[in-house]
């Protein structure tokens, strides 16, 4: 179940941030502030009970609860939403990055996330990135993000492997993984690409 529902989220928020990022700023990263909420409240609760990962209600509420609040914040508030958006597609690209070289350190991979989020998130306060450049980011984590998705959905992947020392390595995923990856991506840029306003104009202004 935890699995059906995460890798369905996973798969729509990534198909929209893929094909459509530049389009829906505002509503697509407070859907991503949502999903990132909704797993950072259930991390947390099944971090205070040590309960396994949203098998209990109280790890289900504090999904639900943080999502609420980490959507509604990106919602309203411009540093907040560049902070999580931005941040946030940063660190699947970084993490999807240090996978694709082979590291398999799970500390390694998820440093080379975060890098990549605070570079980006800082770059997107300081200079307004053109919305062309959110086009290209939101078309390659959008990618990630939706491939991760359907690995949850086929059982690939399950929410405690996204966690796990030893994810990186037991994953096979094989080259038509990375072929299916560098097409969705491409597909998604070429498609927000075609639309006039992606070519020109800012994130502040979009937003």
């Amino acid at each position: 179940m935890v699995d059906l529902v995460l890798g369905v989220l996973a798969v729509a928020v990534g198909a929209l941030l893929c094909f459509r990022g530049a389009a829906t700023l505002r509503l697509l990263i407070s859907l991503w502030g949502a999903l990132v909420g909704f797993a950072l409240g259930g991390a947390l609760v099944a971090g205070f009970t040590g309960e396994p990962y949203l098998t209990t209600l109280p790890g289900w509420l504090g999904a639900l609860a943080g999502a609420l609040l980490l959507g509604v914040v990106a919602y309203a508030f411009y540093a907040v939403s560049v902070v999580l958006g931005i941040g946030a597609m940063g660190f699947a690209l970084g993490t999807t990055a240090a996978a694709a070289v082979g590291i398999t350190w799970s500390w390694a991979v998820a440093l080379a996330g975060v890098a990549v989020g605070v570079l980006l998130a800082v770059l997107a306060l300081v200079s307004d990135l053109p919305l062309v450049i959110l086009a290209v980011i939101g078309a390659l984590a959008g990618a990630s993000i939706l491939l991760s998705g359907v690995l949850l959905l086929v059982g690939e992947l399950s929410p405690p492997d996204l966690a796990s020392p030893e994810t990186t390595r037991a994953v096979e995923l094989g080259g038509w993984w990375g072929l299916a990856y560098l097409g969705l991506a491409l597909a998604g840029l070429v498609v927000q690409l075609r639309r006039p306003g992606s070519r020109r104009g800012t994130l502040r202004g979009a937003w």
